[in-house]
């Protein structure tokens, strides 16, 4: 089976190619992907190459395939697995192989599976420890998007309170102010959507962003009448003062989310926790010196306490795939821009500089990136366009299930 990806051979140097996958030994599933969503982890993996702890030294003669956020559909099952997985499931997986004790994960470290493919191998280990997940759902593109709201998740859940009985429990605090700094990005904007909808409810949400326009549409997908209904405030401010924002707050935050991988930001949300707060830094970085002021006489005094997660585990991609089931949350926030699988390369290494939120890659089609904004404007020259504008308009003006299956009919 011929498969065509883009592979990393070192640092800035991506390569769509065609290549032969090897054969399937009994135990393994072939999969065809056919979305994956762009993450800011593979930019800087780009970047870094083999210095990357999960890149394997040898990638210049081995390389690997990229993108690990991705929807497949099963293409074939080996004698092991007939009667449990069936051809044309809709599957997910978790990235991070833990169980096989060190960095080894999915678009880092393989040269047989990866989002950015068109066909990929599951290993026989991955599909006997579980990570191998089916998806109910009527579209491919939400599934690309269960990791990166898992790693959302993953950020509430570790951070960390102290009982009044004297233990300690993690997530946020139930019927708390949270903040969540630099939030109007594509991960800040599923935080916004968990806040609001996720198992744990605060009374109070603030978000931050020094972007107007980026403000302005994370308002209009999040109404704070609407939020004030379910008995949350939220606020949107493009404040950065502390007191500014304690005002808004009517008060010292318990929970504080750093979105934005910059000092002033950090310290700013250490200047907001209150007593007992506790602040995640969410933002990967890619200096390996960064680092940030902490007043450390309010950890001792305020009990205040700081967190930072990285990935996500398969129990937090099973909460995701539940509360996307239960229509509790709608990923399609993320997204921004779409495109095909020769658009890929260009968008990776370009992504800190592109605007908007997430970009959505089907492998299976040839089209340059585009901007869903930019739909009705192309739609004067390209039919095509002029109906996606009108299914995406329907949603809010979000990408959606219709919205897809038109895409994979008519490009």
């Amino acid at each position: 089976m011929k498969t065509k990806a883009v592979r990393l051979y070192g640092e800035n140097d991506l390569r769509l190619e065609e290549f032969e996958l090897p054969e399937l030994k009994n135990g393994e599933i072939l999969i065809k992907i056919i979305s994956d969503s762009v993450c800011m982890s593979t930019y800087k993996t780009v970047k870094q190459g083999a210095k990357h702890l999960r890149v394997p030294d040898n990638i210049a003669d081995n390389p690997v395939i990229i993108g690990h956020e991705f929807c497949a559909e099963i293409a074939e099952v080996t004698e092991k697995w007939k009667g449990q997985f069936h051809v044309g499931d809709k599957v997910v997986l978790p990235p991070v192989l833990s169980y096989l004790g060190g960095m080894q994960t999915v678009g880092y470290s393989f040269g047989e599976i990866g989002g950015v493919s068109t066909y990929s191998i599951v290993y026989e280990h991955i599909v006997e420890h579980g990570y191998l997940m089916k998806l109910d759902s009527d579209c491919f593109f939400k599934g690309s998007l269960i990791e990166p709201s898992s790693c959302v998740i993953r950020g509430y859940k570790g951070s960390m309170h102290l009982a009044a009985d004297g233990t300690s429990y993690t997530n946020i605090k139930p019927g708390g102010k949270v903040a969540i700094l630099a939030g109007c990005g594509p991960m800040g904007l599923e935080a916004i959507d968990l806040a609001l909808h996720g198992p744990v409810k605060p009374s109070v949400v603030v978000v931050t962003d020094l972007d107007e326009k980026r403000l302005a549409r994370a308002k209009a997908i999040f109404c704070p009448e609407k939020a004030a209904q379910s008995g949350i405030r939220l606020i949107f401010s493009n404040s950065s003062c502390r007191d500014e924002l304690i005002e808004l707050a009517g008060g010292e935050f318990d929970d504080v989310f750093v979105y934005a991988p910059v000092p002033a930001v950090v310290e700013l949300g250490d200047a907001i926790l209150g007593f007992d707060g506790c602040l995640n830094f969410f933002a990967g970085p890619l200096d390996p010196n960064f680092s940030a002021k902490f007043n450390f006489y309010n950890v001792h005094y305020k009990q205040h306490h700081v967190s930072g997660t990285s990935g996500s585990t398969i129990e937090d991609m099973t909460d995701i795939v539940h509360l996307i089931s239960e229509k509790r949350i709608d990923p399609a926030v993320m997204i921004t821009h779409i495109g095909g699988i020769d658009a890929a390369i260009d968008t990776t290494m370009h992504l800190p500089k592109i605007p908007g939120g997430k970009k959505l890659i089907y492998t299976h089609i040839n089209l340059p990136l585009t901007a869903i904004a930019d739909f009705e404007e192309l739609g004067k020259t390209d039919a095509r366009f002029q109906v996606l504008s009108e299914l995406v308009q329907k949603c809010n003006g979000l990408w959606n299930a219709a919205a897809e299956k038109y895409l994979l009919e008519n490009f």
